[in-house]
């Protein structure tokens, strides 16, 4: 009978689980890089920029650039 641990060992099953850890690695990479966009609105924001200038270049939406800006309580 065919088990799990044959199907395991299967070239289909390697090259899916493989794909699947590298798109799990890439999610994590694209959350990490908006995670530290959003950190850094504070800081551009002192330098006088807008929250239009921010959100364009950082490729972000502006509703989310002023989410981020306001104050943490």
């Amino acid at each position: 009978m065919f088990e799990l641990n044959d199907l395991r060992q299967t070239r289909f099953f390697q090259d899916v689980f493989e794909e699947g850890k590298k798109e799990g690695k890439l999610e994590v990479l694209e959350e990490a890089k908006q995670e530290v966009k959003l950190k850094s609105i504070p800081q551009l924001l002192t330098f006088g920029l807008s929250i239009e200038q921010i959100a364009q270049g950082l490729g972000l939406d502006e509703q989310l650039v002023r989410q981020a800006a306001q104050p943490k309580a």
